[in-house]
Order: C-alpha cells, then structure tokens, then sequence
C-alpha cells in the first residue's frame, strides 16, 4: 500500500458560514480549528493547508460558561517597563466581539508559518450580514 502525498494545488477550499448565537465560545472555538485546519478531511496532512474558510457572523452574541464573564481577562504588553495592559472579556466583548472568537481559535491552532496562513481563513463580522456571498458559503451547523 502506497502513502497518497496530496499536491497543494489540488486541494479544494470550500467557504463555510457558521452562526455564533448562543454558541459557548471554546466549544466553537474548536469546531472552526478543526475546519480551518481540514482535519475533517480524508486527505489531511499536519503539513499542509487542507482547510476551508469559515465566515462566522453574530459574534456579539455568543456565551461564556461559568464564572469567565467576571473572571476571564485579555492581556498585552506595550515591550515598555509598566506596558501591561488586562481587559475583562466583558469589557472586549463591547469594544470587539470579533477578536474575543479570533484570539480562542488562535489559540488553538499551530504557532507557525501554517498557523499563520490557517487563521487567515477566518472572518468573522458582528452582526447577520457578511461580504462575501459571491462565494456562495455553505450553512453550517454547529
């Protein structure tokens, strides 16, 4: 039995919308990892991007379990003495819901060159409408 090597030009990239109201935030997060990635796919392969894009609309209204609406914080640093900075999620909920789904993917997915094309794939918008209906994305349901 032969290893079937895909050729990067060969591999399909299908367009996927995903509605992310009243969906737990992890529990989507790792959802969209593993499509962004294609290890849905038959074919995959660590090494290669076999993944699709995925277009998540309704990030305002997504939840949080537990006790990380009041616990959960986002951090930075500014690299100067004093530069840290912390925002409760509440908080960056109110200034961007986008980057509160963005960073938990990113979080899960490779930390490299691949990772960096990966998360590339992932658009997602605060309200039901979206850009990019000429790509006609299939509904997902998650």
């Amino acid at each position: 039995m032969k290893t079937v090597v895909v050729n990067t030009d060969d591999i399909a990239h299908d367009w996927y919308v995903v509605d992310a109201a009243n969906k737990v935030v992890g529990r989507l997060a790792s959802t969209l990892a593993q499509i962004l990635m294609g290890k849905d796919k038959v074919a995959y392969s660590p090494n290669q991007d076999h993944g699709d894009h995925v277009i998540v609309i309704n990030s305002d209204k997504v939840k949080f379990t537990g006790r990380k609406p009041e616990l959960k914080t986002y951090f930075r640093h500014s690299t100067y003495p004093g530069g840290k900075r912390q925002r409760p999620v509440k908080q960056q909920m109110k200034v961007d819901s986008a980057q509160v789904i963005i960073h938990a993917v990113r979080g899960m997915i490779p930390k490299n060159k691949l990772g960096r094309s990966i998360i590339g794939k992932l658009h997602v918008y605060k309200t039901a409408t979206h850009p990019h209906a000429s790509q006609k994305p299939k509904e997902l349901t998650i």
